[in-house]
């Protein structure tokens, strides 16, 4: 039997269990989670996401993805920064996506602010891999108990709080270690995961 946070899948697959509530969490978790994403549209993507994620499920989000890079012109950051008034009355009335007017307003802001953020750092990649935590300080053996305590680090404070500073919103500690979380920047697959040693190599 698979030790506690992880699950074997019928294709004899052991995983994190959190995936096995729907084909879709499956597919990400193994192709996609804990990966590294080094594009800034991806990053731009995935940190919007986690912003509009707040306070609903992953999975809720993850079926509306399709939905969201149809409406936000493919999270191409220089095109939202000149969304308008009416791309947020559109976007309000977009059954597709999350329609809330903070979390849509937000983006566009996001948006905004990262041409700043890349005119300094010259990528929004470039930016966000100066917070990859040191890997000392990593658990040499990630199990579901200590994931659990790990909703919020140092290093997604400091994130957070940097771009706070500069201006973004929807980027609260939480939001900001599930972005990490998301594209790589950390590896949380657990120890045992199958998915794990996958992760780790593409780094």
């Amino acid at each position: 039997m698979p030790a506690e946070g992880l699950w074997k899948g019928t294709d004899g697959v052991t995983r994190c269990a959190w995936c096995r509530a729907a084909d879709e969490y499956v597919a990400y978790h193994d192709t996609e989670w804990g990966f590294p994403v080094r594009d800034d549209r991806r990053l731009f993507e995935k940190i919007s996401l986690e912003g509009f994620q707040s306070g609903l499920s992953w999975l809720t989000i993850l079926r509306k993805r399709e939905n969201f890079r149809r409406a936000f012109a493919n999270f191409e950051i220089e095109r939202i920064a000149r969304f308008t008034a009416r791309d947020v009355t559109r976007l309000l009335n977009d059954a597709g996506i999350v329609r809330h007017r903070g979390k849509i307003e937000s983006t566009i802001n996001n948006a905004k602010r990262c041409g700043d953020l890349v005119d300094e750092c010259g990528s929004l990649a470039d930016y966000v891999w100066r917070f990859e935590p040191d890997r000392r300080t990593r658990p040499k053996t990630l199990t579901w108990a200590l994931l659990r305590g790990m909703a919020q680090t140092a290093e997604s404070i400091a994130l957070s709080k940097d771009l706070r500073k500069r201006g973004w919103t929807f980027v609260g500690p939480t939001t900001m270690y599930a972005f990490m979380q998301a594209m790589g920047l950390v590896n949380d697959h657990l120890h045992g995961c199958s998915i794990r040693a996958h992760a780790e190599k593409s780094r």
